[in-house]
């Protein structure tokens, strides 16, 4: 039962924001498929953190979601600033249940256990934004990463985040200080991508090692944590 991580996968099968015209981004899907069933078996696990479709409305990432499906593991959904169609936990959860996406799960407010390892996140928010109004959802951000750490027990505990919580020279420190609060000792995070992953902090600091796992930035792949 290995782990497995991938952010930023962009999928529009259903729409019409194709990511090919990006540099380096020609003919991904098929790429990452084809590295995705040759790595990922049907009991393993996958942490897809943000920034999954580009679907507009829930009702709306069918295409998208089918895809997901259709690969091999039990896939867990983060929220990234582009998922617009997120709404609540339950109603996600009930259109995952009533559609037949049984392999497709919600990360929000809640942890993924497997085995003695906890699976834990949030969408986090960028460490700049210094506005009263991004200083509150820092604090929601801060505490949903909280409660999802707290979910998780004793068990030894990872954590996923969308937005960077480290960048050269800052960090997000509500976030941050929740992680060290709870002993975390990995964090993968998203959403960089092109010359953004040049800048990005893939290493220890203080105590935390943090791993960017874009999907451009992984070479779509997805990223092996542990067996």
């Amino acid at each position: 039962m290995a782990v497995f991580v991938i952010g930023d996968l962009h999928l529009s099968l259903g729409g019409n924001k194709p990511m090919d015209i990006f540099e380096g981004w020609e003919g991904y899907l098929p790429r990452l498929e084809t590295n995705w069933r040759n790595l990922v078996h049907p009991e393993d696990t996958v942490i897809l953190a943000g920034d999954t479709s580009w679907a507009m409305k829930l009702e709306d990432t069918s295409a998208d979601f089918a895809y997901l499906q259709g690969l091999p593991g039990q896939k867990w959904l983060l929220k990234g600033n582009h998922d617009y169609w997120w709404t609540t936990a339950r109603k996600m959860e009930r259109y995952l249940a009533e559609n037949g996406f049984d392999t497709l799960h919600i990360l929000h407010n809640n942890c993924c256990v497997v085995g003695n390892l906890a699976l834990c996140g949030t969408r986090g928010w960028p460490f700049d934004d210094s506005a009263a109004q991004d200083a509150k959802i820092m604090a929601r951000e801060a505490g949903r990463l909280r409660m999802s750490l707290a979910c998780a027990g004793e068990r030894e505990k990872i954590a996923f985040l969308h937005y960077p919580p480290v960048f050269p020279g800052g960090c997000a420190q509500p976030l941050v200080d929740v992680l060290h609060e709870f002993g975390v000792t990995s964090c993968f995070y998203g959403h960089l991508h092109g010359k953004s992953i040049r800048g990005a902090i893939q290493r220890e600091v203080n105590g935390i090692r943090y791993r960017l796992i874009s999907a451009d930035g992984l070479r779509f792949c997805p990223n092996k944590i542990c067996d």
